[in-house]
């Protein structure tokens, strides 16, 4: 076993408490019916659906398994962060029913999962809660009831969320969701998918796709793999240099983890309609412990747009003690990239500018562990050639007509982040950069990304993202260089951390 290798340098609490075999590169060229890219809930759960289908499947991913964004969730399962009753207002009651029915059909899948592969991941079934935080917003809470019903969802208005120190008025409970360990979940997917005959390959990016009408090739550095079918599941794609990302926007959300007295809440999920809103879980570490951990995230931003992104971790602390005086020592901090399409629903299937081969699973919308799921469920159909009842829903190749004055607003914040491109120098020298930060450096024409590390050296690479041209800033708290226009993250040394780039920041002298 290996220590976990992330995406950042914060550490969350699955990081911890998992371990995984660090499967080798792959070494030479080789070919499968399926190759998946990306070793996250969403790869692991369609690379295991297809191996039980008797596919061969090759799965890669450019670090370790759980390396990405399915380590840096909360792992639980909940009803849409979108709500039903803006499902409803947007597409119908009936797009709203599918909705639900998706929902849970992926709760029930990774239940029915666990079970017949028998994964120890700490997976049980909660009552979780939704209640506005100002009375002004009690009539949000009224209306997502009424549409909740109409979707077919067993829900029940009460008058304060049982058993926790504060009030907080009206609420909606959403009864039988579900809460996991998302690492240990993944270690037993991996099991099983080799158990079935599956090759996994961990250090091994995907470098690009290249189209051969009835089967794809993959490149990476270390060989090439042919492949009737590809699924890119890097949590936003690195093979689709435009489409996609005009109808999805990068958000970093914050999470700690708090010491608590063993018991002082129960085991249900909270969350609030606020602007920042905030959300709850429990764990429950070694039952010989006499404490539990109070797992609270939100104060979501744009990436690449906080210029203090630690002052978030602060500030859902604050708002925490406040509103469970109960709480101790905070052991953990650590961050996350959301992926939130402009009119709701993620992006599941195949991918629209490539032959029917080509599949994507992106836009999570804050509902990682259930979209991802409901990816590899509607594009195993696919591939399979069989009927699925949810794959029109989430078509990547839809237009956006519903949400369109935020997809129109979140492109117009988009563009408007070349305006760096005229704008000087963060510092003006290098000597400026405290040590343990990072700026943009003027040089002439140059943009350069420098980071100053505790030995004091330098590092310094081109501060011009690979993927459309954006000026990167520095994340302190992930020490990494985060694109503020499509959501692309490189560490201090400008190897890509998170897509869509695909190509590292090049090293600059």
């Amino acid at each position: 076993m290996q220590p976990m290798i992330t995406n950042g340098a914060s550490t969350s609490i699955w990081h911890t408490t998992a371990s995984f075999p660090d499967f080798s590169a792959l070494q030479h060229d080789a070919q499968a019916d399926v190759c998946v890219i990306g070793g996250g809930i969403a790869g692991l759960t369609t690379a295991y659906l297809l191996s039980k289908q008797q596919k061969k499947v090759i799965l890669i991913d450019a670090f370790m398994l759980g390396a990405g964004e399915t380590g840096r969730t909360t792992a639980h399962f909940f009803p849409p962060d979108e709500w039903y009753a803006a499902i409803e207002d947007s597409f119908g009651a009936d797009h709203a029913a599918l909705i639900a029915n998706s929902f849970s059909s992926a709760i029930d899948t990774v239940e029915s999962i666990i079970a017949t592969e028998q994964i120890d991941c700490a997976f049980r079934r909660v009552d979780g809660y939704l209640y506005a935080p100002s009375a002004s917003l009690h009539q949000d809470i009224e209306k997502e009831c009424d549409a909740a019903r109409r979707a077919g969802v067993a829900v029940e208005k009460q008058e304060q969320i049982p058993d926790i120190p504060f009030v907080t008025g009206p609420c909606i409970k959403f009864s039988n969701q579900a809460q996991f360990h998302p690492l240990d979940y993944l270690k037993g997917l991996a099991n099983a998918i080799v158990r079935n005959g599956g090759i996994i390959h961990c250090h091994t990016r995907a470098l690009k796709i290249e189209d051969h009408d009835t089967y794809q090739t993959i490149s990476t550095h270390q060989g090439k793999i042919d492949a009737q079918a590809v699924v890119v599941a890097t949590n936003t794609p690195f093979n689709d240099k435009v489409v996609i990302h005009t109808k999805q926007a990068a958000y970093r959300t914050y999470v700690i983890g708090m010491r608590i007295p063993k018991g002082s809440v129960p085991p249900i999920l909270i969350w609030d309609t606020g602007d920042p809103y905030y959300y709850i879980r429990l764990e429950l570490p070694d039952a010989e412990r006499d404490y539990d951990i109070l797992i609270v995230g939100g104060r979501d931003h744009k990436v690449g747009q906080e210029p203090h992104p630690t002052d978030r971790y602060d500030e859902i602390e604050q708002w925490v003690r406040e509103r469970f005086p109960m709480a101790q020592s905070v052991e953990y901090r650590w961050s996350g990239e959301v992926m939130e399409p402009a009119d709701g629903p993620a992006f599941l299937g195949r991918n629209p500018l490539d032959n029917d081969n080509v599949y994507v699973i992106t836009g999570d919308s804050g509902n990682g562990m259930t979209h991802c799921t409901l990816g590899g469920m509607i594009i195993t159909d696919l591939i399979l050639g069989r009927q699925n009842p949810w794959s029109s829903m989430y078509d990547p190749g839809r237009k956006i007509i519903h949400g369109f004055s935020e997809y129109v607003t979140e492109q117009a914040n988009t563009l408007s982040q070349y305006s760096d491109w005229v704008k000087g120098g963060e510092v003006s020298s290098i000597s400026d950069i405290p040590i343990g930060e990072g700026a943009i450096v003027q040089e002439g024409a140059d943009k350069l990304a420098v980071y100053h590390d505790s030995d004091g050296k330098i590092h310094t690479v081109s501060a011009v993202c690979t993927h459309l041209g954006c000026i990167v800033h520095f994340n302190s708290a992930e020490r990494s260089w985060d694109c503020p226009c499509h959501g692309s993250r490189f560490d201090i040394d400008g190897e890509v951390l998170h897509g869509p780039a695909s190509a590292p920041l090049p090293t600059r002298k």
